[in-house]
């Protein structure tokens, strides 16, 4: 997995094979034949999605059960639990799952720790009780993470914890076996390319080990796709969840996707790029503001900082925020794929469980306003809360009880009754034909999330106000990540003060607020950016517009000291905003580096 906003995007993109990874050989240029008078357009090359030809009808019926289950559980479980994050007495900065890639170790020395991995307190019947106990629907275990360490008996070779450690068990086969047993779909991931082991395998940043210098053709074909074969022919896993996107020629990523055909209900992810899209979109490490759309999609994140065990990492998140987390993805119509990192043991950490199971608990009586629900049919809620909706009944999701009590607007739809899921009481409300709908509060509230039930006569139809930022306190107008409208693919993320808009990476994409100017408060405005650009992608240029005009405001982008450094800058220019209603768009002109920027706020003052 990657580990923040840039590694992220380099590691799905990771320029051409990466560097030291080989490539397979140019064939000489050849003198093309001579041109017919009358040419006609190229066939269309055959597509490398295996699912290509599938109707909707199809795809609604293979993505079914995903759908419905918006819980599952992530297990990143490899050799790297063998260091737990330390590497001969020094601690890793990264992640524990990257500490081979992150210390440089060479290859013969990290092999070496296959010996001492003897996790005889693994369970696979305990782990999955674990997570059905969560309220998880499917597990996703890593077979092979980048360090190239097969968790399953692969006869490729002796690189496994089967053949090459003195446990010489197929955790992959009793997870598999364990998650029938007790109705849970089980998927697996593989790295099929970052591989530090094997040579030919890629490395992002390059090779630090002569051992690992090959060809990553002849990688793929004789380790790979040989190993995918096994997965998919030997567990017929639900799920395929690739890892770190490289440049590949047309015969690797077949000889990839091959025993597809194995199994025409398999779910995989959009990790293995290279002109296959994939059935899931996969954010990592953050909630995108506004879902995808259109698409089915997952949030993977970690329960502390690190997706493999590190012994150092006690930073968790608490439970309350994963259940909100949890939450928020279902009211964006996403999955949500929390991850836990065994130990060496092969006993998944306690803090972790405990974390689970309040989940667990609060699912096992409010679940229903998250299984199987669609999207919330409003942008903006007037309460701290989400929404989500299943058939004909609206759920609401309130994490603070209104003081001046629970409103909605803009529900067109008759409601026919109104109650506390958690303990089934029946309450008081009141609809109106204007879409106005009142609930009484419960007499019992949840102090995480008090789940509602609003039943309705049909599928909820709203029609939400204009929502139009105006002045603050100051006379500011403070335009950030909480009131964008997105026109592209950059998503807001992070929380609190802490949100911002990144993953800016489409020239073409903008930001774009709604804003009223009172009648007192019209004439020039200076504005200041608060951004962050890593170095290496510095250089975009933008300009503000003013109701799609635009103004002298502007600029080019300065480096920070990362994508996390946040600093403030007072933009040229000035632009003119007459009293009454506006449109404000920041608009890229060019974007030489891998983003345009992270954006936290751009400030409009006289």
């Amino acid at each position: 997995m990657g580990n923040n906003y840039p590694v992220r995007f380099a590691m799905l993109g990771l320029m051409a094979v990466l560097a030291g990874a080989g490539s397979a050989q140019t064939p000489p240029a050849q003198t093309p034949p001579a041109k017919p008078a009358h040419p006609k357009a190229p066939p269309e090359p055959p597509s490398l999605d295996p699912h290509a030809k599938e109707t909707k009808a199809q795809r609604d019926a293979r993505m079914h059960w995903w759908r419905e289950a918006r819980f599952g559980m992530f297990i990143h479980w490899g050799l790297y639990a063998v260091p737990g994050g330390v590497w001969q007495g020094h601690p890793t900065g990264g992640a524990g799952e990257w500490i081979m890639h992150d210390l440089k170790i060479p290859v013969a020395s990290y092999a070496a720790l296959a010996p001492q991995f003897d996790p005889e307190k693994f369970d696979a019947m305990t782990w999955v009780s674990i997570a059905k106990a969560a309220g998880m629907k499917y597990i996703v275990m890593t077979a092979k993470h980048h360090e190239g360490f097969a968790m399953f008996h692969t006869d490729v070779d002796d690189y496994s914890i089967f053949s090459g450690t003195p446990f010489k068990r197929d955790p992959i086969a009793e997870m598999s076996a364990a998650c029938k047993k007790q109705g849970l779909k089980f998927g697996v991931y593989y790295s099929q390319a970052q591989d530090w082991h094997h040579a030919g395998g890629a490395a992002y940043g390059g090779h630090w080990d002569s051992a690992q210098d090959g060809d990553l053709e002849a990688y793929v074909h004789t380790i790979a796709a040989p190993q995918v074969k096994e997965l998919l022919t030997r567990y017929h896993p639900a799920v395929l969840w690739w890892d770190t996107e490289v440049q590949m020629t047309p015969d690797d990523i077949k000889s990839l996707t091959e025993w597809f055909k194995a199994d025409k209900a398999l779910i995989a992810n959009n990790r293995l790029g290279n002109g296959v899209p994939g059935d899931t979109e996969t954010p990592e490490q953050f909630i995108p503001a506004t879902g995808y759309p259109g698409k089915d999609w997952e949030t993977c994140m970690t329960i502390n900082g690190t997706w493999g065990y590190k012994s150092t990492d006690t930073d968790f998140k608490s439970g309350p925020t994963l259940l909100r987390n949890l939450i928020d993805i279902a009211s964006k119509g996403g999955n949500y794929l929390l991850n836990v990192g065994p130990d060496s043991t092969g006993v998944i950490p306690q803090p972790e469980v405990e974390r689970l199971a309040f989940i667990g608990k609060w699912l096992k009586k409010n679940g229903e306003s998250v299984y199987g629900s669609t999207a919330s049919p409003y942008k903006r809620l007037p309460f701290d809360g989400r929404a989500t909706v299943r058939d004909h009944t609206l759920y609401l999701n309130v994490f603070t009880w209104p003081a001046e009590g629970l409103k909605l607007s803009g529900l067109k739809t008759q409601v026919l009754g109104v109650s506390a899921i958690g303990t089934g009481q029946h309450l008081g409300f009141k609809w109106m034909p204007d879409g106005t709908l009142t609930v009484s509060q419960p007499k019992l509230l949840d102090p995480v999330s008090t789940a509602i039930e609003v039943r309705l006569a049909d599928a909820p139809q709203v029609t939400e106000p204009e929502f139009r930022v105006v002045l603050d306190a100051a006379g500011n107008l403070v335009l950030g990540p909480t009131t964008v409208d997105i026109l592209g693919s950059a998503q807001v993320q992070g929380s609190g003060g802490d949100a911002n808009v990144g993953y800016w990476i489409n020239q073409g994409d903008k930001l774009q607020w709604k804003v009223s100017i009172p009648a007192t408060a019209g004439g020039d405005y200076k504005a200041s950016l608060v951004y962050s650009c890593e170095p290496g992608s510095e250089g975009s240029t933008f300009t503000v517009q003013v109701d799609g005009v635009d103004t002298p405001v502007g600029g080019t982008i300065a480096k920070t000291g990362s994508w996390e450094d946040f600093q403030t800058v007072t933009l040229d220019g000035t632009l003119s905003l007459t009293p009454g209603p506006h449109t404000i768009t920041v608009v890229p002109k060019s974007k030489p580096g891998l983003a345009v920027m992270n954006l936290k706020s751009l400030t409009l003052s006289k």
